[in-house]
C-alpha cells in the first residue's frame, strides 16, 4: 500500500516523474475580493483547502494588473506605460494574500500566484484585434510597452516567491494560430515572457499555461515555442486544441497539467464521463509527469456536486 503524501510531496514527485501516491489534482474559479488581499485569502483558503481539499492553493487574478488611465488605441500610446513598484494596490495585495495563505496553511501546501505574460495585459488593454493590428503596423513603441510590463511583472514575481509562494502560474494568450503567427509570438511574446518569469527563477512550482479561446474554430496553440520555457510544468486546455496528453509527453520533458475539460463533466457530470476524462488521462501519461487539471478556468457557479464528485473519483482512480 502506497505511503500516503503531502500535497508538497505529491507534487513535487509529480514534477520529477516519480511515483505518487494518487495523482495530484486542482481545479480554480475566479473569486469577487474587490480589491483585498484579504478577502481573496480567505475565499481561496475555504475553496481549495476546507472544501475540496486540493493539492495546489491557486491564487486568481482577481486582484488585476492596473488598467492604463486611457483605452489605449495606438501603438504609440504603448509605449507611455508607467513602471509600478511594489506599493502599487494590487500588487501589495497580492502579496498580502500570499502571506496571509502561507502563515494559514504551513509549507505542506504548494501556493501559486496567477498572473498574465505582458502580451495577454496588451491583449487586454487594447481589445485583442485593435492590438494584434498596431503589432503588425508600429512595432516598435509595442515593444518598448512589453519591456515595462514585463519589468513590473518580475519584480512583483520575485516579491511573490519571497512572500512564500511556491511559484507563478502565468497564463499566456496569443501563441495560437487564430492570433500570431509561430514568429511573431518569438517576437512579441517570447522574449517578454522570459524576462518576466526571471523573477520567479527561485520558486520550485512554475507553470506556463497556454491559452485558447473556446469558441476559436480550429485553434491549435504553439505548443512547441513553450516546451523549453524555464517552468516545471505546462498547462493548456488539451481537451481543446491540441497536442493530447501523449502526444505532448513526446514534445518536452516537463510536467503536463490538464486532462479535463473546462466546460465538460466536471461543470455538468455525469460521474461516468468524469471517471472516464480521468482515466484517460492517467492512461495518456501512465498517471507520471501529470497535474490533473482543468484546461482552463471552470465557470464561477458550476455546481459543486460534481467538484466534489471529481475529487472522489481522483482518490478512488488514480
Amino acid at each position: 500500500m502506497a505511503i500516503s503524501m503531502t500535497p508538497r510531496q505529491r507534487v513535487a514527485a509529480a514534477l520529477q516523474g516519480l511515483a505518487v501516491d494518487r495523482v495530484p489534482f486542482c481545479f480554480w474559479h475566479h473569486f469577487h475580493p474587490e480589491g483585498s488581499g484579504e478577502r481573496l485569502a480567505a475565499a481561496t483558503l475555504e475553496f481549495f483547502h476546507q472544501k475540496f481539499d486540493l493539492d495546489i492553493i491557486k491564487i486568481m487574478p482577481d486582484l488585476p494588473y492596473p488598467e492604463p488611465a486611457a483605452q489605449l488605441v495606438e501603438a504609440d500610446q504603448v509605449r507611455m506605460l508607467p513602471r509600478l513598484d511594489l506599493e502599487t494596490p494590487s500588487f501589495r495585495e497580492q502579496l498580502h494574500c500570499i502571506r496571509l495563505l502561507r502563515s494559514q496553511l504551513g509549507e505542506e501546501y504548494p501556493i501559486i500566484l496567477t498572473l498574465f505574460s505582458p502580451l495577454t495585459y496588451l491583449l487586454q488593454f487594447m481589445g485583442k484585434q485593435k492590438a494584434l493590428a498596431e503589432i503588425r503596423r508600429n512595432p516598435q513603441p509595442i515593444e518598448e510597452g512589453l519591456g515595462t510590463i514585463a519589468a513590473n511583472l518580475r519584480q512583483l514575481m520575485d516579491a511573490a516567491i519571497s512572500s512564500g509562494a511556491s511559484g507563478i502560474f502565468f497564463s499566456c494568450m496569443g501563441a495560437t494560430s487564430a492570433d500570431l503567427t509561430p514568429d511573431e509570438y518569438l517576437q512579441f511574446g517570447r522574449p517578454y515572457d522570459l524576462e518576466a518569469l526571471d523573477g520567479a527563477q527561485t520558486g520550485w512550482l512554475n507553470i506556463v499555461h497556454i491559452h485558447a479561446e473556446p469558441n476559436q474554430v480550429n485553434d491549435e496553440i504553439h505548443f512547441d515555442i513553450f516546451a523549453d520555457y524555464p517552468v516545471s510544468a505546462i498547462s493548456w486546455s488539451d481537451r481543446l486544441t491540441g497536442p493530447g496528453l501523449s502526444e505532448a509527453h513526446e514534445l518536452t520533458d516537463k510536467c503536463l497539467m490538464g486532462g479535463l475539460a473546462e466546460r465538460g463533466p466536471l461543470t455538468h457530470g455525469s460521474a461516468v464521463e468524469l471517471e472516464n476524462e480521468i482515466l484517460s488521462a492517467i492512461a495518456q501519461t501512465k498517471g507520471h509527469h501529470l497535474i490533473l487539471a482543468n484546461g482552463c478556468s471552470i465557470p464561477d457557479d458550476t455546481p459543486e456536486e460534481w467538484l466534489s464528485t471529481a475529487r472522489t473519483l481522483v482518490e478512488k482512480l488514480s
